[in-house]
């Protein structure tokens, strides 16, 4: 599974770059620049090849390489599933040598292929490349939570068909990791390109993470759409949670001032999590529920404002995704509710 090799390197760019000397030096002086010659070389031919074909420039220092060649099972699969993929539809063959297979490893294809998402006129794909790749090619943390957010979107989303289509399709795997490169970014004090890359993810997937927050590993963003974590949220480990959550503050105080998740909580679509408070582990957020105060671990809490109505039984019931309560329980719920009003 390493990654990094001087043959792996693709060398077009320096190839053309000879050839133009060699057109410019047979060029008599009276002729007129040519596409070749201008001084827009390098602008256009981005333009004309493709991103992958230019290559990646090698990084000056050392990577930290995979723990091993060959024991890397999720790159394994990814490249079967899109083998397999190839040749079930032709037609997006091309899409998916130049997006997995003619990579060497999950850091390189993940970097290329959130370049290519994120990308804009005045912020190329191969400067992109560089950032992803440097990050992620020299922090261990970041190369086993790729893996373990990609197996957690294999596991708990049904949507989810193969490690492949995580890797390439999935909004809510693609933002997350732009963010633990923008994290790594952020904490390197390399702030302002840590927002920058905050801003394509808002604008791109419609999520909106701060550079700051803290995210642990074995991650589920389930679809992504509308989720807002803010600048001193923490979640912890195996925590998964639905579209449109809510992390945020209560105002305009600074300082600690949003939420801390636990470990293996399910939060439900729609969420709103306000203020320091902390969401205990295995807890258990239902949909819709406006959220002010601190919830119990392993506690079910819902409604506006939310309130503590049952305890679950999983440890983490974020990676069963049973956050739909059975009508018996609801039942059961209500009996308590009257007889305890009863009682008074």
């Amino acid at each position: 599974m390493a990654c990094v090799s001087d043959e792996s390197w693709v060398a077009l760019p320096k190839m053309l770059s000879e050839r133009l000397a060699l057109r410019q030096e047979d060029r008599h002086d009276d002729e007129q620049p040519s596409f070749f010659g201008s001084e827009s070389t390098a602008h256009r031919l981005e333009k004309v090849f493709p991103v992958y074909a230019l290559g990646i420039p090698k990084p000056d220092s050392d990577p930290v390489k995979p723990a091993s060649v060959s024991g890397d099972p999720i790159w394994d699969a990814v490249r079967e599933e899109a083998k397999l993929e190839a040749e079930k539809e032709p037609i997006l063959s091309s899409f998916l040598y130049a997006s997995i297979l003619a990579h060497d490893c999950l850091e390189q294809a993940l970097g290329f292929v959130l370049a290519n998402r994120l990308q804009n006129p005045t912020l190329l794909a191969t400067q992109l490349m560089d950032i992803f790749y440097d990050v992620m090619m020299h922090d261990r943390d970041i190369q086993r939570s790729v893996r373990l957010d990609v197996q957690a979107f294999k596991d708990r989303d049904p949507a989810c068909l193969s490690y492949c289509s995580a890797l390439l399709y999935l909004k809510g795997y693609h933002s997350l990791q732009v963010h633990r490169v923008a994290h790594s970014l952020w904490s390197q004090g390399r702030k302002v390109l840590a927002l920058a890359l905050q801003s394509r993810i808002s604008e791109v997937f419609g999520v909106d993470i701060h550079p700051a927050a803290k995210i642990g590993e074995g991650i589920l963003l389930d679809h992504g759409t509308g989720v807002v974590i803010g600048e001193t949220a923490v979640v912890g480990n195996r925590v998964s949670l639905m579209h449109g959550v809510t992390l945020g503050g209560t105002g305009k105080e600074i300082g600690d001032r949003h939420p801390k998740v636990g470990d293996g909580a399910l939060i439900g679509a729609s969420a709103t999590i306000l203020g320091n408070i902390k969401i205990g582990q295995g807890a258990m957020i239902a949909a819709g529920s406006l959220v002010l105060k601190n919830v119990p671990p392993r506690s079910m809490v819902a409604g506006i404002p939310a309130k503590v109505i049952g305890y679950v039984d999983e440890k983490d019931p974020s990676l069963t995704m049973k956050h739909d309560a059975s009508k018996e329980f609801f039942e059961h719920v209500a009996v308590q509710c009257r007889d305890t009003r009863s009682a008074g």
